[in-house]
């Protein structure tokens, strides 16, 4: 796991921008604090930052060449299956002088050109230099899970693995106004956008081939389509197997692994297969000791000691995670709002201190509809007196208390979701289910309406076709929600660590798998990831199977009525600074303020937290 940036320029002026490599590398300390180094050549320049975590020798350091210093290549990420590659090319007659998988990566190009990203078998990001044929060959994950920025005009092309590295370049600084309306809908920037007008992310799946003459972006995965399987046991017998093979793969490492283990159903899987192939696995949780409705560390405590873990449980109080927030938005260089980003950054602080290297659930909710909006989905389409009810009671629910801080209060809020979206078009549906604030709510946020000129069409090209079926819905949640929201999340705050976290879900052939389900093999009227549970039902503690789903929630709301107060009234509700802005209406926001402190708050707090975060960012990048 490292950090990776570069330029390849056009013309001499773009040529200029060598004089940045440094500072951009050294901007990514964070993601690889073991090793720096560049590359120069008269038109490319290549930096890296270095987490060590396969053959930590000096060998495997990079920025990497063959041995005739043709290729150059800087490398982000892992690759499971690269001892069965590194044979496959010995067979060919490559010779090696390292054991790490960069080498393998290296020269599986050399071998195979841009076909080797159908040979892989992991997460990253990575750029190769050919300095005989003068191009440079810039590459995603089929899934999204390590993350691409680059920025191109007419002097140079730029990459950095996190904005910041970008910026270290001297780029101009222009809101991207298609990105702030997204922002501020989803609490997050979905791809290909970010907030800087001309910054743009890389698409999972795709690749960029740059010349000085050409550029080309091209798709090598999509999510694939087959027959259903029909046959229940067998499938289940082939998530069992395929879960263990995953898990086994990402046990690979030179240094201490772990797993983060939150007492769910999705970290449970993987603590429980982890645990047969070492001894005395190393799990960690977060707990929240004056916030009991968010506290899960019981279950995962019944989880560490089924399969003898060495199980660390991290305590926190509100003040600990408070005192993060400062540290979180130092850290984040493109607006990001999903507030479990805090307890994230503090697991992955802690757990760094003892392991390198962590397993993860993340993926399975995506993959076999997990949360509460698939439910809705399935429900919604199946219909029913009972939906009509709920649909047509749209003013009663509107006028209920709402919160996410009770049990009876997120019903509400729920029932209030549930009408609204059962009366848009299933495209809109989704992306409003999908959604933290409507566009209504935005624009009356603003103080001028925004200029939009390419939000319908990636707003269309991530909700349709939409048929109904759950299938169609999680292809959605495949790319819009797990790539842009979930491992945007993991990414930026294990980094922020120097962690590297491994999510055995996502291994493309179990995805490949998972979309050979049918939908109630994943979801019926009383059951969400019905054939995950059901497979791992003998083998995690019963306990488990009779607790509600909680997201890994932050209590917002009570720290904006209390210890964040005083923070919001600085960066947020600071009249003077809004009117000099000329982004926001300043009478809007402080509307806001008042239903913090009322007593029907809704999904206010997420509303607030996302512009908290924005402001932070903006006077981080534009006000200092």
């Amino acid at each position: 796991m490292c950090g990776i940036t570069g330029v390849f320029a056009f013309n001499e002026v773009g040529r200029m921008n060598h004089i940045h490599l440094s500072a951009a590398t050294r901007s990514l300390a964070k993601r690889g604090p073991d090793f720096q180094d560049i590359f120069q050549d008269y038109y490319v320049g290549l930096g890296h930052r270095r987490l060590s975590i396969i053959d930590t020798t000096e060998a495997s350091n990079q920025p990497m060449q063959d041995e005739h210093q043709r290729y150059t290549l800087v490398f982000n990420g892992e690759i499971y299956n690269y001892q069965s590659i590194r044979q496959e090319l010995q067979q060919l007659g490559y010779n090696f002088r390292t054991e790490g998988d960069t080498e393998v990566l290296l020269k599986a190009y050399m071998a195979w050109g841009k076909k080797c990203l159908t040979k892989l078998n992991g997460f990253f990001a990575f750029a190769l230099y050919d300095a005989q044929e003068g191009s440079l060959f810039v590459a995603r994950d089929r899934i999204g899970i390590k993350p691409l920025l680059y920025y191109i005009d007419e002097d140079k092309f730029l990459f950095g693995s996190e904005m910041k590295a970008v910026l270290s370049y001297g780029i101009p600084r222009r809101l991207n106004q298609d990105a702030m309306r997204m922002y501020f809908e989803l609490n997050y920037t979905p791809a290909p956008f970010t907030m800087i007008e001309g910054v743009r992310k890389l698409q999972p799946g795709h690749y960029l081939t740059i010349t000085k003459n050409n550029i080309e972006t091209q798709a090598y995965y999509d999510l694939p389509v087959h027959d259903h399987i029909t046959n229940y046991k067998a499938a289940q017998s082939a998530l069992m197997e395929g879960l263990h093979e995953s898990v086994k793969m990402r046990m690979v490492a030179d240094v201490p692994i772990g797993a983060f283990l939150s007492g769910g159903i999705d970290s449970s899987v993987i603590t429980a297969i982890a645990s047969e192939y070492t001894d005395h696995l190393n799990t960690f949780s977060i707990g929240f000791k004056d916030q009991p409705y968010f506290d899960e560390t019981h279950y995962a405590e019944l989880v560490a000691k089924k399969f003898n873990t060495n199980h660390t449980v991290f305590s926190l109080q509100t003040d600990d995670m408070l005192a993060a927030i400062d540290d979180i938005m130092e850290y984040i260089d493109d607006p990001f709002a999903d507030s479990s980003a805090i307890p994230v950054y503090i697991l992955s602080r802690e757990t760094r201190k003892i392991a390198t290297v962590a397993l993860s659930g993340d993926g399975a909710d995506e993959l076999f509809a997990g949360y509460n909006k698939h439910s809705a989905w399935l429900r919604a389409m199946q219909g029913g007196s009972l939906m009509e009810v709920v649909k047509n009671l749209g003013t009663i629910w509107k006028t209920m208390p709402k919160s996410r801080s009770g049990k009876l209060s997120n019903l509400f809020r729920q029932l209030e979701r549930m009408s609204k979206g059962l009366q848009l078009p299933l495209h809109q549906r989704y992306w409003f289910w999908a959604s933290i604030s409507s566009t209504d709510t935005i624009e009356n946020w603003l103080a001028s309406a925004l200029s939009y000129q390419q939000y319908d069409q990636i707003k269309e090209a991530y909700t349709t076709p939409m048929s109904g079926s759950m299938e169609d819905f999680l292809r959605s949640d495949m790319k819009l929600v797990l790539p842009n929201d979930m491992l945007t999340k993991v990414d930026l705050m294990s980094m922020a660590n120097g962690l590297e976290v491994r999510v055995p879900f996502l291994d493309h052939n179990l995805v490949s798998f998972a979309f050979q389900l049918p939908d109630h093999f994943k979801i019926d009227g009383k059951m969400r990831k019905k054939i995950l549970q059901d497979t791992f039902r003998s083998v995690l503690p019963s306990e488990l199977y009779q607790r509600p789903k909680k997201g890994f929630e932050v209590p917002l709301l009570d720290w904006f009525r209390g210890g964040l107060s005083r923070k919001l009234d600085e960066v947020l509700f600071n009249h003077d600074f809004l009117i000099d802005q000329k982004i926001f209406d300043p009478h809007a926001i402080a509307q806001l303020k008042a239903k913090i402190k009322g007593h029907n708050p809704g999904d206010v707090h997420a509303q607030v937290w996302a512009l908290f975060v924005f402001q932070c960012w903006y006077k981080k990048y534009f006000a200092s």
